[in-house]
């Protein structure tokens, strides 16, 4: 697919598998820039480090499937099977993912399995999750495969704190991953991803041209375009179903300052503040309830936060505090 925006790609899988009529199953491939994909059960701000993601610019949306929060770049790409859920058993990952591994080992990496309920593995390391979705006779598997993806900002964008944020949302299984450039043969090694992405579709049509298989290619009409940009607006762009579906959390950041601990909580629904209180041993002129009065009731996000916090002199309420430090506790 041409997007390079996940949430464009997400609506693109969802709209086929609702609307196209096909006699074997469809393969989609696509690449895009960084993002977070959360699961369809959990809490988005107890899955993604608010502040890394916002500093790096990282695309966060929920995808309509299951299972946990994954991170990708442009260094991996993500595929999906559409078929006739009458032909498949529902979460049997291991053969709607056989095609891929198949693929993976003709390319050298010999050890490629899966593993556990839905990870596809490297010598005991995770390469891709995998997820599934089923309505009206048809569903899709989608995964990831990380073939050159910066692992250093996985780790950051998607780590936070154990005891900042309580939920009853469906938490991520913390797994040893890796990429998958290594593991390949050596002709595999230097590609774009664009180049790896052609020759896995090679691999799985058993051609060494992709001229051969063109007429199997689908192309979007203007109508499926439209429709596309509908769900787009109604789902994977919408801060309401990215955050708003998520379960009831509750939220505490806390630091100790020269002047003062502040100890701030945030009881949410979605993803709304319905209840903030803020302890301490702080000194101020005023009281800290005005602040938190006025917190309750907007959407849970940084810069939502902060834009309440500019409507106050926070020296009148934290003596001696760094207003830019207080911003920072208030919004992580």
């Amino acid at each position: 697919m041409e997007s390079k925006d996940i949430r464009d790609n997400l609506a693109t899988e969802q709209y086929l598998m609702n609307n196209v009529e096909f006699d074997e199953p469809l393969v989609l491939f696509y690449i895009q820039k960084p993002c977070i994909i959360v699961g369809r059960n959990q809490n988005t701000i107890e899955e993604i480090n608010a502040d890394y993601v916002k500093e790096h610019n990282i695309t966060i949306t929920r995808r309509i499937s299951g299972g946990g929060a994954v991170y990708d770049d442009l260094g991996n790409i993500s595929f999906s099977f559409v078929v006739n859920a009458d032909d498949e058993n529902f979460g049997d990952f291991k053969k709607l993912t056989k095609p891929i591994i198949d693929a993976l080992k003709d390319m050298g990496a010999t050890t490629a399995e899966v593993s556990g309920r839905n990870d596809l593995m490297v010598d005991g390391k995770k390469f891709s999750g995998n997820a599934m979705y089923t309505k009206n006779g048809k569903m899709f598997s989608h995964g990831t495969l990380a073939y050159d993806v910066d692992l250093t900002v996985l780790s950051k964008a998607l780590n936070v704190p154990k005891d900042k944020i309580a939920s009853k949302g469906i938490k991520s299984v913390k797994s040893r991953v890796t990429n998958l450039k290594p593991y390949l043969d050596p002709e595999y090694q230097n590609l774009s991803t664009e180049q790896f992405r052609d020759r896995l579709i090679m691999e799985l049509f058993h051609t060494d041209s992709l001229d051969s298989i063109a007429d199997k290619e689908y192309h979007l009409t203007q109508q499926d375009k439209k429709a596309i940009k509908q769900l787009d607006d109604d789902y994977y762009y919408n801060w309401d179903w990215v955050y708003g579906q998520s379960p009831d959390s509750a939220v505490k950041n806390r630091e100790h300052f020269q002047m003062g601990t502040v100890d701030i909580r945030y009881q949410l629904s979605k993803g709304k503040i319905t209840d903030a209180h803020i302890y301490g041993d702080y000194f101020g002129k005023k009281n800290t309830d005005e602040i938190a009065n006025q917190l309750i009731g907007i959407p849970y996000s940084p810069e939502n936060i902060e834009e309440v916090l500019d409507t106050f002199n926070l020296d009148d309420y934290f003596s001696g505090i760094p207003q830019d430090d207080l911003v920072e506790l208030f919004t992580i």
